[in-house]
């Protein structure tokens, strides 16, 4: 009989030496090339070769090539496969390297190795040639049993598979056309058995010994393939698919021996995510939505990307409350009492809670309200939203917006991009499992934008109570009703939120606190959160009241609490460190001398005197409790004051006036300074002023110089051009922060008056106003916050516009009875009431009559 392979190889042939896979004849394999002898025959021999010759490789198995040229080769292998390189590719990155694409031959055997430089050359002897069927009755007829068996199973394997699939017909063809004697190469490099075995086969050079080594793996295939199938039998055989072949265990007669755990585990999951998906209580689309996944995901299998990305998105479907809400507490007694223990103040935003609880008792199917609360920080914005989750007994959830440039944040990603997720808001609900939670938008005037989109574009649809009952995530690609979500956004300003979202919600402003309002809140919540944060006791520190004003007033100038909050644990943690050394030097004292201790620290206790941290007492004996924090003690925890009254030193010259500024921070008093000198009529504004601000100034100067000749202003030389051969600059101290706005107006006309009449303007007096050039005054916003630091800085008299009265019956009544109002509708009366005596107008002279 002719021999299995009819191509004849050179007697000598380079060595390509792999140590990571095993080339059968009749098989194709790709390998790197990246050592120094391997790299030499690559380029020495496949890149410069122009002949077929060339291009036939004798490829060692198991053989790793050593790194450098200086090292010996190792024992090669004895049988290897002559190999034809198909491709070549290179590349410098990370090193150089190549990937060769090679097709084996036929098996050889070594004889004699000729050189070893610059790449191995060998002598070889061609074995598959060698091989033909014995001439014995006998032996031929073995030969065909074992063939026809091999065929058998060959067969029985490739139809388990689909044959719809091109690569398994093709396969299929192939087992009819090829001769038997070359099957046993080509299907051990088909099934993905181990390099073990596909070595053994290469070195099987017997027909005889192949066939029987290679029957038993076809065999372990086949019945690994008809667990598979049984352990799927609940498919349709339409859904037949072709299955990547791996390697098996080894199959023993004992009954269950293998058993693909992963896959039992994975298909309870998805049967367990399908009950869920059936009894869930989502609405009829999503449920739609929901059936047909599930059947993709059946028929995916899971090495597929979108497998993971469908099942995710199963999960969190059936995890987001549809239908899943809490009751509401709707006892108003109950609520007014909690959140009266919760906040001191704050009586609009209790109120609205309050409204809302009486008008749910009424009608259950009540839309949440978008509410938006508006204050500087620190005046409790954030926590009262947690505290009217809590009085409703819902569930609370925060999402902070500060910063946020991504509109996918608020809607979602769209799955169709790689690490694709659902958006804040979805996320959230999923996070407190109800449908009807609060939620805490905060900071949202700190949203940004960027090239990913607006994000307040985003909120129109979340805060419109006309549509959020169909809000669609665009992960979800569902609708959901966030109609029963509380929506409670907080913001610094309303100035940075577009008009189209300011419109969404209803604005509830937060104003600052008075010092009164302070001092309650630090001795009601403050100080007793900072004893029990340092591991305090009353017992052992007292912080009385004028204490806590002084810290108010000289430590801290702001419009919430958060920097007395700081101030607070600052004293706490230096008494903190007195009581530790007392403990510590109590301890180190003997038994009689700690008794006497005890005895004259229980007198003093009994007499009701204390001792200040700042007294000198005797090193050897602990601090006397409690420890008192008065002035002395104030300083010498928290340093010398920080904020002094310098109302009556600045205004101690013509020139001076003080406004009233709003900030998002609060109320800010401002003080504006003039002066003239010698020049050419110009005027001059620093202190970082904005636009309306420089405009103001000029509307002041115009209505004074129209009228110098009725309040007799005059400049340096006597002239009532105000700016004839006279300069006039204005300063707003404060340079480094930016100011604009129209409030200034009535301040800069009675700083301008004061300069030029030689006038000084009342030490205690401040101003708001924004003026025309006709000298009318019209209103301003902010009154509240403006009035309350007019009472912060010790004012005494407060000039507003009169069409501001009615903001007067938000401002606190121990404020106003503190503070004198007055109201004006024009200039002539802001400057009557800013000087001392009025700012009179000068009498005319009587005119005569003509007698021509």
């Amino acid at each position: 009989m002719s021999s299995v392979s009819p191509i004849q190889i050179p007697s000598r042939l380079p060595l390509l030496l792999t140590h990571e896979g095993v080339l059968l004849p009749g098989s194709t394999m790709r390998t790197s090339v990246d050592s120094a002898r391997n790299l030499q025959l690559v380029r020495s021999r496949l890149l410069k070769g122009t002949s077929l010759q060339s291009t036939i490789l004798g490829v060692i198995p198991n053989t790793p090539d050593p790194a450098s040229d200086a090292q010996d080769l190792p024992p090669l292998h004895r049988i290897g496969t002559a190999a034809l390189a198909v491709q070549v590719v290179g590349s410098n990155w990370p090193k150089p390297h190549y990937t060769l694409l090679i097709t084996g031959l036929c098996r050889f055997q070594i004889i004699q190795v000729v050189k070893e430089k610059p790449y191995p050359v060998a002598e070889v002897e061609q074995l598959d040639r060698l091989e033909e069927f014995p001439n014995t009755c006998k032996t031929r007829e073995e030969l065909g049993e074992l063939s026809e068996q091999f065929y058998k199973y060959a067969v029985q394997l490739v139809e388990m598979l689909d044959m719809s699939v091109p690569a398994v017909a093709k396969l299929r063809r192939l087992l009819d056309s090829l001769p038997r004697e070359a099957l046993p190469d080509i299907l051990t490099s088909i099934i993905r058995t181990s390099n073990k075995e596909k070595l053994q086969i290469l070195d099987a050079v017997s027909l005889e010994e192949r066939f029987k080594m290679t029957i038993p793996l076809l065999v372990r295939q086949i019945e690994g393939l008809k667990l598979l199938q049984k352990t799927r039998k609940h498919k349709q055989d339409d859904d037949k698919r072709v299955i990547a072949i791996r390697p098996m265990r080894r199959i023993t007669h004992v009954s269950g021996a293998l058993a693909d755990e992963d896959e039992d585990e994975d298909n309870d999951d998805i049967v367990m995510l399908e009950k869920k998906i059936r009894t869930s209580s989502m609405p009829e689309q999503a449920h739609k939505v929901c059936v047909k996944e599930i059947k993709r995901l059946k028929k995916m299998p899971q090495s597929m990307p979108e497998y993971a990305l469908t099942r995710n998105y199963l999960e969190l479907m059936v995890e987001l409350p549809w239908n899943k809400s809490t009751t509401d507490r709707l006892d108003i007694r109950a609520a007014r009492v909690l959140l009266d223990n919760d906040h001191y103040a704050m009586e609009k935003l209790k109120k609205r809670v309050l409204e809302y609880l009486a008008v749910r008792q009424l009608k259950n199917n009540l839309k949440g309200p978008i509410l938006c609360f508006v204050g500087p920080p620190g005046v409790g914005k954030t926590s009262v939203g947690r505290s009217v989750a809590k009085t409703l007994g819902r569930e609370f959830h925060r999402i902070a917006l500060g910063g946020v440039c991504d509109q996918s944040d608020i809607r979602g990603h769209r799955r169709t991009y790689v690490g694709s997720m659902p958006g804040r808001i979805i996320n959230g609900l999923k996070t407190v499992g109800v449908n009807n939670p609060v939620f805490l938008l905060d900071e949202v005037d700190k949203l940004g934008k960027s090239l990913q989109g607006d994000p307040a574009a985003a909120l129109l649809e979340v805060l419109d109570p006309e549509q959020n009952h169909n809000f669609t995530d665009h992960y979800l690609n569902v609708a959901f009703d966030l109609s029963q979500v509380l929506f409670i956004a907080t913001a610094n300003t309303t100035a940075t939120i577009p008009p189209a979202l300011l419109d969404r919600m209803e604005i509830i402003q937060v104003p600052g606190y008075t010092q009164e309002e302070k001092i309650e809140i630090a001795h009601r919540h403050l100080i007793p959160k900072q004893l029990e944060q340092h591991g305090l006791t009353p017992q052992q520190i007292q912080i009385p009241q004028v204490t806590t004003l002084d810290i108010i007033t000289r430590y801290t100038r702001e419009a919430g609490v958060r920097s007395l909050d700081r101030k607070l644990g600052a004293i706490c943690r230096a008494v903190a460190v007195k009581v530790a050394e007392g403990q510590h030097r109590e301890a180190r004292l003997d038994r009689p001398d700690a008794a006497e201790g005890e005895g004259c620290k229980e007198h003093i206790l009994e007499d009701g005197k204390s001792s200040p941290v700042s007294d000198t007492t005797d090193l050897a004996l602990p601090p006397e409790m409690p420890i008192l924090i008065d002035f002395h003690a104030l300083k010498d925890i928290l340093g010398p004051p920080m904020y002094e009254m310098e109302v009556s030193e600045r205004l101690s010259q013509p020139g001076v006036a003080i406004g009233l500024a709003w900030t998002p921070l609060g109320g800010e008093i401002m003080f504006v300074e003039a002066s003239r000198m010698d020049g050419e009529g110009q005027l001059t504004l620093t202190g970082q002023l904005g636009n309306v601000m420089k405009e103001s100034a000029h509307l002041a100067i115009s209505w004074l110089r129209s009228n110098a000749k009725k309040y007799h202003l005059t400049n340096a030389s006597g002239s009532f051009d105000l700016l004839e051969n006279t300069d006039i600059h204005l300063h707003f101290p404060a340079g480094a922060v930016t100011k604009d706005g129209p409030s200034a107006g009535v301040t800069i006309a009675t700083c301008l008056a004061s300069l030029f009449s030689g006038r000084l303007v009342r030490s205690d007096v401040a101003m708001t106003g924004e003026i025309t050039l006709r000298g009318l005054v019209l209103p301003v916003g902010g009154i509240k916050d403006k009035a309350l630091a007019a009472h912060r800085a010790g004012l005494k008299r407060v000039i507003i516009p009169q069409r501001n009265e009615k903001d007067l019956e938000e401002i606190p009544a121990n404020v106003r009875q503190d503070l004198s109002f007055i109201t004006a509708s024009c200039l002539d009366e802001v400057l009557n009431a800013a000087f001392d005596g009025g700012f009179t107008v000068k009498a005319r002279p009587g005119l005569l009559n003509s007698k021509l």
